[in-house]
């Protein structure tokens, strides 16, 4: 037996001692294992009077302590050539009182869990840096789920609005004058104020032409579950017009707002006309929801058919109008790829941070880049 496979089994042990109602600290466990490697485990006797000496401080729990002892460290009877399997097993539960009986059920159903746990561990751990377009229908399902469960969190900005506080650096003089009313108006009671903080609005640009359509799937679940765990977020597809979609993405199942989206957006794996998408952004939305700080994602990979004249004059009218703007780009991913293309050449110069979303460990990068920003204004 390994080391690992020994530790296991004495971790397993003080925990069935938990279930039968001995008390067993952590400390007790730890102090335990270091002062195995000083006693002959194979030598029956010298063990069990170790682990008792170490796990048991009340004489009235020897009792508890004798059978689980002998249930978890029984030795198995030799299996004879010709007996079904699992016999063993039967025989020896057969001997075992009911209450131990459920007792062991509890520990293997425990097991049970925990092994589907770290399968499904080790599953997600190999497609964190798989391509979202390489991934099977159940890598899709693994990886929605570790992005329904992925935190997205960001500095909260410093508003000019001011709020009651404990202690702040600026006095509440309405408050301290009527609090100390009953002191005749001498202050013996300081009142203060500070500033108040508020999450940033996000707001998200998503392209959903021809050649973003292996990623577009992906990438509306992700904006599903950003919209779900970031509350204050703006959702807008774009192909060859602007669709409005953040009605839909709030309050529903992920699978029905997505089909909500297909059958109202008309413009999927089409052409892209992303300068025209943005001036239409700029000139009808950016008043309504670009205030009070707002981050942009734009999510895109650059192919465009429009004016790249346009792309770049709107690009820095939205940089102007936000407090970060982000593009997203699942080809960033690939090693040889180069932003060459004439609408990614021409965006470029006025995006304030470039990245791949291509994989679960991209989508992992930008939520610590979201998280990484500073509270002052741009």
């Amino acid at each position: 037996m390994s080391d690992g496979q020994l530790l296991s089994h004495l971790l397993r042990f003080a925990r069935l001692l938990r279930l039968m109602g001995v008390l067993v600290s952590l400390s007790q466990i730890l102090e335990w294992v270091r002062a195995l490697r000083f006693v002959d485990i194979s030598i029956r006797d010298d063990f069990y009077f170790a682990t008792r000496a170490f796990l048991i401080t009340d004489h009235a729990d020897y009792p508890l302590f004798d059978q689980s002892f002998q249930l978890y460290w029984r030795v198995p009877e030799p299996i004879r050539e010709g007996d079904p399997p699992g016999e063993l097993l039967q025989k020896s539960r057969a001997r075992l009182p009911r209450p131990l009986l459920e007792l062991v059920s509890l520990l293997e159903e425990e097991d049970k869990e925990e092994e589907q746990a770290h399968r499904s561990y080790s599953a997600l751990e190999r497609l964190w840096h798989k391509d979202f377009a390489a991934m099977s229908w159940e890598e899709m399902e693994l990886a929605r789920a570790a992005l329904r469960r992925m935190d997205w969190t960001v500095r909260e900005r410093v508003t000019r609005r001011m709020q009651r506080s404990v202690h702040g650096r600026q006095l509440d003089l309405r408050r301290l004058m009527r609090d100390n009313l009953r002191y005749g108006g001498e202050p013996l009671l300081l009142r203060w104020r500070t500033r108040k903080r508020e999450r940033r609005p996000l707001v998200v640009l998503c392209d959903i032409s021809g050649s973003m359509e292996r990623y577009a799937r992906m990438v509306l679940h992700f904006l599903h579950a950003l919209t779900r765990r970031w509350g204050k977020v703006e959702t807008f597809l774009f192909g060859t017009r602007l669709s409005h979609i953040t009605p839909f993405l709030r309050g529903r199942e992920v699978d029905a707002a997505l089909d909500e989206v297909g059958r109202r957006v008309h413009d999927w794996s089409g052409g892209t006309r992303i300068g025209e998408a943005l001036k239409t952004f700029n000139y009808e939305w950016a008043r309504r929801v670009l205030g009070r700080g707002a981050i942009v994602l734009i999510i895109s990979d650059g192919w465009d058919r429009g004016d790249e004249s346009l792309l770049a004059k709107e690009m820095a009218r939205l940089q102007r109008a936000t407090y970060r703007l982000i593009w997203l780009n699942p080809l960033l991913g690939t090693e040889e790829y180069e932003p060459i293309q004439r609408g990614m050449a021409a965006a470029l110069p006025f995006v304030d941070d470039f990245l791949p979303v291509h994989n679960l460990h991209s989508l992992h990068q930008l939520a610590a880049v979201l998280a990484a920003l500073r509270s002052s204004s741009r």
